[in-house]
């Protein structure tokens, strides 16, 4: 089993929803955060004085999938999210060692 985490623009989220739900993928979680890579932020301008924003507001959106389905899934959030400007995000992809559903018990795959 793994987690993969998306972190991708706000402004993509429905649509890797809407995505990940095409391939059945029936469960995530979303968070807004905030971050910056290599672009390091980017700069604005209120009433003529420029600030720099350092933090760049950004979405990220967990998964837990099966081994199985993890290709497809880096695939089809990749398509999904991708603009081809800088900033686009990045995925990781985490081992899970145990899973369990609160309501029924269930552990592992099952649980997904």
């Amino acid at each position: 089993m793994k987690l993969i985490e998306a972190i991708v623009k706000p402004f993509k989220l429905d649509e890797v929803k809407d995505a990940l739900l095409e391939i059945g993928i029936q469960g995530m979680t979303v968070t807004e955060v905030k971050g910056f890579g290599r672009q390091k932020g980017h700069k604005e301008t209120y009433r003529g004085q420029e600030y720099t924003i350092e933090f760049v507001p950004k979405v990220k959106i967990e998964v837990a999938v099966n081994d199985s389905q993890v290709q497809r899934v880096l695939e089809t959030v990749t398509r999904a999210a991708k603009t081809g400007s800088i900033g686009d995000g990045k995925i990781f992809v985490r081992d899970l060692s145990a899973v369990v559903r609160i309501r029924t018990g269930e552990t592992g795959e099952s649980a997904l």
